[in-house]
């Protein structure tokens, strides 16, 4: 059988890795060095990916080595596409040493949250949005001043790890022995279950905390590479789940506003000081990438289809930003923005890859629309330090629009 090679971009994309990480795995010794075709490239394998993944999930195992209780779960302990994690020092550079008087932030693509965390964290005044419903409950258990019972929530967390359910469930039905194992999604099915009956016991803060730890213990054992497009064919992914209680500081929080709309209607309604847009990049739908954790966090139990077992109506969380809509969408976007600062990030895809990683919208069309509302400023950073220099495909740069709004 014919063996399939994928690209440096390839792995660094699907497991969200720096360069410089890969780099330094193959020069460790932890990940066997791949061949190299007639140009120089680098040509990964079947065998690599599971490598990798290995070697993930054994830092993660490394991680979570204190007692179940002493560990408390952090608004990044998430993988997801495009996650800005890595990229905040040069995200905050950017907004310390160009703009002034920034004392309230909205982050209108907020994704997993980490960039609204760290403006939180800097004593800024935050507004959140996200049209996936999953990652809006995140928002609520990290960002909202809404008063929780935290022993009430310790002792639930503690009951859900030690439970031990023997029957059957949608999750498991439709997911165990795929996604995950039988019993994690017997536990994953139950779980959530058990947290729905508790609803009239819960402020809706609570429930957040809840169905947000088992959306992130989820993540922990399912058998992808980090998202739900597919699972892997091999189920390998056997921890159990465990469920941990998250840290926050509600000390932070006066003053957030958490949103789960579309951002070009919540731009009209709001203001604030900076306005962060992080837009889809390509055609890669979030709604398909993450509709197994939507699906647990609505808990319709809708009807699924195809292999990948997704929800058959999927129409209420799919973007324009990635479809041919994305550059009106954008424009529509900017001119009914209403703050002192617009600051957009993006990378150097545009003309790059293939398929449904080309980006929509071009570097010249967003500074074009841009500088219908001022002037631009425009900042890069190399996303991983090691080139090969073999070709500019892999030269990926994450860029910064700065547009101080004038008109």
């Amino acid at each position: 059988m014919e063996t399939t090679y994928l690209r440096t971009k390839d792995i660094l994309e699907e497991f969200m890795i720096t360069r410089q990480t890969l780099h330094n795995w193959v020069k460790t010794g932890i990940l066997s060095e791949p061949e190299k075709d007639w140009r120089g490239w680098r040509m990964w394998t079947e065998q690599h990916v599971k490598e990798i993944d290995s070697i993930i999930r054994k830092k993660e195992d490394e991680q979570l080595s204190l007692p179940i209780m002493e560990q408390k779960l952090q608004i990044n302990n998430r993988r997801y596409l495009g996650s800005k994690y890595k990229l905040l020092e040069f995200i905050c550079k950017v907004v310390r040493e160009n703009c002034t008087s920034v004392s309230s932030v909205a982050d209108i693509f907020g994704g997993t949250g980490v960039v609204a965390d760290r403006f939180n964290k800097e004593g800024k005044d935050i507004i959140v949005n996200d049209i996936l419903y999953s990652n809006y409950l995140a928002y609520l258990t990290w960002f909202s001043n809404e008063k929780v019972n935290i022993t009430k929530i310790e002792k639930l967390i503690k009951f859900f790890n030690e439970s031990e359910p023997t029957e059957d469930n949608y999750v498991s039905i439709n997911f165990g022995g795929t996604y995950f194992t039988e019993y994690n999604a017997r536990k994953i099915g139950y779980v959530r279950e058990e947290i729905e009956k508790m609803s009239d016991e819960l402020n809706a803060r609570e429930k957040a905390i809840l169905i947000t730890s088992l959306i992130y213990a989820m993540d922990k054992v399912a058998n992808t590479v980090g998202h739900y497009d597919a699972y892997r064919r091999k189920l390998d992914s056997i921890k159990e789940i465990k469920l941990l209680m998250p840290e926050f500081n509600d000390g932070l929080n006066n003053g957030n506003k958490i949103f789960k709309e579309d951002a070009n209607e919540l731009v009209r309604k709001i203001s604030a000081d900076l306005i962060y847009i992080d837009t889809p990049y390509n055609s890669r739908q979030y709604g398909d990438a993450y509709h197994l954790l939507e699906n647990i966090a609505e808990w319709e139990k809708p009807d699924l289809v195809g292999v990948a077992k997704k929800m058959i109506d999927r129409s209420h969380i799919k973007s324009d930003y990635c479809t041919m809509k994305a550059t009106s969408a954008f424009a529509d976007l900017i001119s009914n923005i209403k703050g002192k600062y617009i600051l957009v990030s993006y990378n150097n895809m545009a003309q790059k890859g293939v398929g449904r990683s080309n980006a929509k919208i071009s570097s010249e069309e967003i500074v074009e629309i841009l500088e219908t509302r001022g002037t631009v400023e425009i900042f890069e950073t190399n996303f991983q330090a090691y080139t090969t220099g073999k070709t500019n495909i892999d030269d990926h740069k994450e860029i910064l629009y700065l547009c101080e709004v004038s008109r």
